[in-house]
């Protein structure tokens, strides 16, 4: 694995501000900061004080200093700064520069691209998407919802030589905010999942809307999405698309499209889906039955065939799609402890969020993860436990019980109070309500690993 690292030096030149050394400027910065509350590893962040409406990040900056980081891009400039023990990069606006600083990384990168963005349904799709193609390709994404004017940066910063497909989504609430997220994504495939009436406070129509959103699509080689809404077929007809060689995959339910899609029929627990796709009948099972699903699930049936994947795949890895937690939940479990289940996946990125949330609890003192093996990362195995070791020390957790063989294998890597089982039926044998009692419990697992099995007894 080759990771891109910039030093200070370099990332004031991209960015154009003005550089005050006051500390050691040799270390790689390999996070970016907008929040004092996410500290994970202080010696290689840089934190960007970004002014916002209800916040300034400038009033953050001894307290990170007293935290260990030592690299910051500001806009405003004190006296106090020149005694303080940090490094500095001087610019007009801190989040503009945290945009310049990811576009400029993005461009070092030559693999595919997927920018998602609609009114409904980007980070189901996304995350969706992930589960079924994670299988033949290594992916980064978007973590959770990450797709505002910060949001798309921080995911963006998470590309990486070792990847093979990227999948981003992008969400503006007023005009003049996708052409910055398209200069920072670049996505070479676009889908446009739908519209709605989310933000239409600040557009003056629906057509303003949608041309706004097209913004992100303005350099792709494929286009992909429902001609059924009208407002959408209109301005995509009329948008003046900069690559002559673009081309569409179009599905619809109402006419004719690339994918046609014919009747749907709805059971108990799963949905049937027919479609006509290059004069052949073609169906999936999805085991949802929500509209909202069903589009989801079109979508990125429409994505998998453009790829070029065979619909005997796409089948059977549409009947295993599983639910998408939009936001991590606390709930009481057994003997006096929290439980937060993030079980349907595990990686990087989602790791470090659940962490996030998990260090924020304070119910208890004890905090306790229950963690898988890490699939599919594309990272040399020791070296991902090393990773994954460090961001459990930095959020103090007191006791890990890994599962898996991976995560067995490197159980020196971590610190902590530790047990490991290979598998989770043999931690469910060894498994006792008594065992734990008034403490924090995040339960982090990829899906085959059937975590739900540990959830239940935990609460």
């Amino acid at each position: 694995m080759s990771e891109t690292l910039y030093t200070i030096q370099q990332i004031a030149a991209i960015t154009g501000g003005k550089l005050i050394l006051n500390a050691p400027n040799q270390v790689d910065v390999r996070i970016l900061l907008n929040d004092s509350r996410k500290i994970i590893n202080a010696e290689n962040s840089l934190f960007f004080a970004i002014k916002g409406e209800r916040h300034d990040g400038h009033k953050f900056i001894p307290e990170l200093i007293r935290e260990g980081i030592r690299n910051f891009i500001v806009s405003e400039v004190s006296n106090e700064f020149s005694s303080l023990h940090a490094n500095f990069i001087v610019v007009p606006e801190a989040l503009r520069s945290m945009q310049q600083l990811t576009a400029h990384h993005r461009r070092r990168f030559n693999y595919p691209v997927i920018g998602i963005t609609g009114s409904n349904g980007k980070t189901i799709i996304k995350e969706w998407l992930y589960q079924l193609l994670r299988a033949d390709l290594n992916i980064v994404r978007s973590p959770k919802s990450y797709n505002s004017q910060v949001g798309v940066p921080l995911s963006v910063w998470g590309m990486h030589e070792e990847h093979q497909l990227a999948i981003f989504e992008a969400g503006i609430s007023m005009p003049g905010e996708m052409v910055k997220l398209e200069d920072i994504i670049k996505p070479t495939t676009g889908l446009f999942t739908n519209i709605g009436s989310a933000h239409d406070e600040n557009f003056s129509s629906e057509e303003e809307k949608v041309r706004e959103k097209l913004e992100l699509f303005t350099n792709v080689s494929t286009m992909i999405y429902c001609k059924d809404y009208p407002t959408i077929q209109s301005c995509i007809e009329k948008f003046p698309f900069e690559n002559p060689g673009r081309k569409f995959f179009v599905w619809s339910r109402k006419s004719k499209a690339d994918l046609q899609v014919g009747r749907i029929t709805k059971n108990t627990d799963e949905t049937e889906i027919q479609a006509v796709y290059r004069d052949h009948f073609i169906s999936i099972n999805i085991p949802f039955t929500d509209d909202a699903s069903v589009e989801n699930a079109i979508h990125c049936w429409a994505v998998m065939l453009e790829m070029g994947y065979d619909q005997d795949v796409i089948k059977e890895r549409m009947e295993f799609l599983s639910p998408v937690a939009m936001r991590l939940e606390m709930k009481n479990g057994i003997n006096n402890c929290s439980v937060i289940n993030d079980s349907y996946n595990s990686d990087i990125g989602s790791l470090t969020i659940a962490l996030d949330f998990f260090n924020q609890q304070k119910q208890h003192v004890k905090r306790t993860v229950i963690l898988s093996d890490i699939l599919q990362s594309g990272k040399n195995e020791a070296n991902l436990y090393k990773e994954v070791a460090g961001l459990l020390k930095a959020k103090a957790v007191d006791f890990l019980i890994g599962i898996g063989e991976a995560i067995s294998r490197q159980a020196e890597s971590f610190p902590m109070e530790k047990k490991f089982y290979l598998t989770t039926e043999e931690f469910l044998r060894d498994f006792s309500p008594a065992d734990f009692r008034d403490e924090t419990i995040l339960l982090k697992g990829a899906r085959l690993f059937g975590f739900e099995k540990i959830s239940n007894p935990c609460r």
